[in-house]
């Protein structure tokens, strides 16, 4: 009797360990599932929730790269972005997702660490001001388990190693320069560059969907033209970001202190994300740049109308 009774509790015991790690178990995600995929991407992505923001941060070089000269190292560079995922719908594709977010990137002297506000272009000779990049926003496109034109959601670029999964994106950017006229197309002028994103997570981070968000690494790559606050003019050559990074479990205080304090000094909206109905244009170096420079133009064409 003893014996049965021991063996009913061993059962017992071992459908409870089941039931137990059963759900465990379904709730690991399926790349190749286009609903699962979906998830994955926003957990690479996305925070805890529409109000709980993710905040990535990455740290690199800036270098600058012209014919006939050595690349030359001009900048540490310290970025980071904050950013929500909201829930959309769509009566055709159903529940998704859409990324919205602002970033802020600094100008270090590679010898101090300090933020740089003036800098003496070693292709000119000039003394120039900068401007550090903080580009709000930088919203991306909704996201659906099934595309537009009907064709599943997938992540082909995901590779799985050991434990470990690799996520890379590569972005090629061609549109017309926003600091150019209207003739792009006769002329050339066009606004050449790419980003290159790379995530690195555990399986069991990124693939749990028990757990709200996965923390991956993220490696950045960025070849642009020069920057217009450089002054260049048409002189040949570009500039080289290589940075790397992580999604924050702390948030906006496990940045590193010159990104705290320069946001909240000069960027202090920078600390929260966009609006959840943020249906703004996206900002770029080069659209920032245009505003300010229009803004300064302006207000000296003001001047000098009152002083006539």
């Amino acid at each position: 009797m003893k014996f049965a009774q021991s063996l009913l509790a061993a059962a017992t015991a071992l459908a409870g360990l089941a039931a137990l790690q059963s759900p465990a178990s379904a709730q690991m995600l399926d790349p190749a599932d286009p609903q699962d995929a979906l998830e994955i991407s926003k957990r690479l992505q996305c925070g805890v929730s529409e109000d709980e923001p993710a905040v990535y941060h990455w740290s690199g070089n800036i270098y600058g790269r012209a014919p006939g000269m050595r690349d030359q190292l001009l900048f540490k560079g310290e970025g980071m972005n904050i950013r929500r995922c909201v829930e959309v719908t769509d009566p055709q594709r159903g529940t998704g997702w859409r990324l919205i977010s602002r970033e802020v990137m600094l100008m270090l002297d590679p010898e101090t660490g300090e933020v740089v506000d003036e800098w003496e272009n070693p292709y000119t000779g000039e003394t120039v001001e900068v401007m550090q990049i903080h580009n709000d926003p930088v919203n991306g496109r909704p996201n659906f388990a099934v595309g537009a034109d009907g064709t599943p959601f997938s992540l082909g670029t995901l590779r799985e190693a050991g434990p470990y999964v690799f996520v890379p994106f590569e972005v090629p950017l061609f549109y017309p320069n926003p600091l150019a006229g209207e003739y792009q197309q006769y002329v050339g002028n066009m606004y050449h560059a790419m980003e290159i994103f790379d995530f690195a997570a555990l399986k069991d981070d990124l693939y749990d969907a028990s757990t709200p968000t996965a923390y991956p690494m993220i490696s950045w790559v960025r070849m642009s033209p020069w920057a217009p606050w450089m002054e260049m003019g048409g002189r040949p050559g570009q500039m080289v970001f290589n940075a790397m990074g992580r999604k924050l479990p702390g948030g906006f205080e496990e940045l590193p202190d010159v990104l705290k304090n320069e946001i909240r000094e000069n960027y202090p909206i920078y600390e929260q994300a966009p609006p959840k109905d943020d249906t703004r244009r996206n900002e770029t170096t080069w659209t920032k740049f245009k505003m300010f420079t229009d803004q300064a133009r302006e207000a000296e064409s003001g001047e000098a109308s009152m002083s006539e």
